[in-house]
């Protein structure tokens, strides 16, 4: 049988199911879950006596005894079972007590210990879709895990770039991260940098041989090839350029993960190596990374030059990868992934026009210098919380008209006169502003705010008292408007 896809999310350790209060599994037999590292990809129920052609391999089998017509075993069904199940690639059985049998049969217990196949026992008040469910949670909860650390490598490895010494602190970062040693190799095979433990003699060689073959590879494509050096996990990487270099990478285990955190450092590497990189170049890579780090824009505006950038604010569902896509659709490499369930930031030059993207809901600030980005970040996010209000793909801020009336400084004034009273409720001026936004609708406000529309009226009437004025007032709302859209 050939080895199925593995499924999109991890697999689960049986001993953390195991670990389960709430399910209340035993194991019986079979080798040790802990120690033999048994790990579980999907869960099946079948009372099949032969469960072979149903399984794709990895499961954890669920079974009543449905099929077990003789308990004893006398005719040794019971080892030809486990044998399938084994065959097949099941990565452990579930045996569900009661309502068919008051205990594991215990010539199944001795099959599965002799032939080496894990079994659970499942007591009476454990479903069996509970057992699933409580798989699916924990292979959920370990896909956030293996989402939040490769996140943070990725801002890892942005800082080392930023450092003076670019090339060693990527190499640094990236064998801490992964738990063993990154080696940079040059065009002749030669060892320019190593970061982490000294790998032994053999280790070192099978990694330089592994590097070349990807550097020969290269640079008619993008280059990757992984291999083994006893129970050291080997990974070589071609990096882009085309002048030869290659990453190689040894680990004493392989994580999930590890592949894409490996991606990351081999972008930078290739940045940092590439000789097509010019200063202006440099200079916004540097930008790029102190910006992603939260640097004051005062540090970071001239690196990027004295052009005029649209700061854009979206949500979407696919996490950092998704969020790749997006940047390649709206042309910038300036992306800011942030936490699952945050807006995405990205920062795109004026001069390229935002569209609407599939599966994505956009807010788009006006063109700023880098400056001002501060404020078209504001910009940004009132343009995505409209969008969202009104369900409609994408909504681009626009300035008053008005405002080019006014000087800036009297408008700033008048503004902090007239909204000073809201300063008595924290709540007030955001509530203000999406209701005027939104044409004073009471359910889309909620809605953008995700508060009830009873408290929505609450604020309005408070400010209402606090500014001592008619909201209804077309001419108030404008005024209002105007002097909202000065504060950022």
């Amino acid at each position: 049988m050939t080895d199925p896809a593995a499924p999109p999310t991890p697999p689960v350790p049986l001993a953390a199911l195991l670990a389960r209060e709430d399910l209340g599994l035993r194991q019986l037999a079979g080798p040790d879950a802990r120690a033999a590292g048994t790990a579980v990809q999907w869960v099946h129920t079948s009372e099949m006596p032969d469960p072979y052609p149903y399984l794709l391999g990895g499961e954890l089998l669920l079974t009543a005894g449905v099929h077990i017509t003789d308990p004893a075993g006398a005719d040794g069904h019971l080892d030809d079972y486990v044998a399938r199940i084994l065959a097949a690639g099941g990565a452990a059985l579930g045996f569900g007590v009661a309502p068919l049998h008051d205990t594991v049969p215990r010539a199944l217990v001795e099959a599965c210990d002799r032939l080496g196949l894990p079994l659970v026992e499942v007591p009476p008040r454990t479903t069996f879709s509970g057992v699933a469910r409580a798989v699916w949670r924990l292979m959920a909860e370990a896909r956030h895990a293996e989402l939040r650390r490769v996140t943070e490598a990725q801002q890892g490895l942005a800082t080392a770039a930023a450092r003076p010494d670019p090339v060693p602190a990527v190499l640094r970062q990236l064998a801490a991260r992964l738990g063993g040693v990154a080696v940079l190799y040059g065009p002749d095979g030669a060892e320019l940098q190593r970061a982490g433990h000294a790998p032994d003699d053999g280790v070192r060689d099978t990694l330089r041989e592994l590097t070349a073959v990807v550097r020969r590879a290269a640079p008619a494509a993008p280059a990757s090839a992984a291999d083994t050096a006893g129970s050291t996990h080997l990974a070589a990487y071609a990096l882009g350029g085309g002048r030869g270099f290659a990453l190689g990478v040894a680990t004493e285990r392989r994580e999930p993960g590890d592949h894409t955190i490996a991606g990351a450092a081999v972008v930078l590497l290739s940045l940092l190596t590439g000789e097509h990189q010019g200063a202006s170049e440099a200079a916004r890579s540097a930008a790029l990374v102190r910006l992603l780090l939260g640097a004051p824009v005062a540090d970071t505006g001239p690196l990027l030059g004295g052009e005029r950038w649209s700061v854009v604010h979206a949500r979407g569902e696919g996490g950092p990868l998704a969020a790749s896509a997006l940047a390649a659709a709206l042309g910038t490499g300036l992306v800011d992934p942030r936490e699952p369930g945050d807006a995405v930031r990205l920062l795109v030059p004026a001069d390229r026009e935002v569209a609407p993207a599939d599966g994505w809901t956009l807010g788009v600030s006006a063109a700023a210098p880098p400056a001002e980005l501060p404020s078209a970040d504001a910009q940004a996010a009132r343009a995505l919380r409209r969008a969202e209000a009104t369900r409609v793909p994408l909504v681009r801020h626009r300035e008053n008209g008005l405002a080019g009336l006014v000087a800036p400084e009297e408008a700033d004034a008048h503004a902090r006169v007239l909204l000073a009273p809201l300063a008595a409720g924290e709540a007030l001026t955001p509530t203000l502003r999406t209701w005027l936004s939104l044409h004073g609708s009471w359910d889309r406000t909620a809605v953008a705010l995700s508060v009830h529309r009873n408290t929505v009226r609450q604020r309005i009437a408070r400010c209402e008292s606090l500014l001592n004025t008619d909201l209804n007032d077309p001419d108030v709302r404008m005024e209002l408007w105007f002097a909202l859209s000065r504060c950022r």
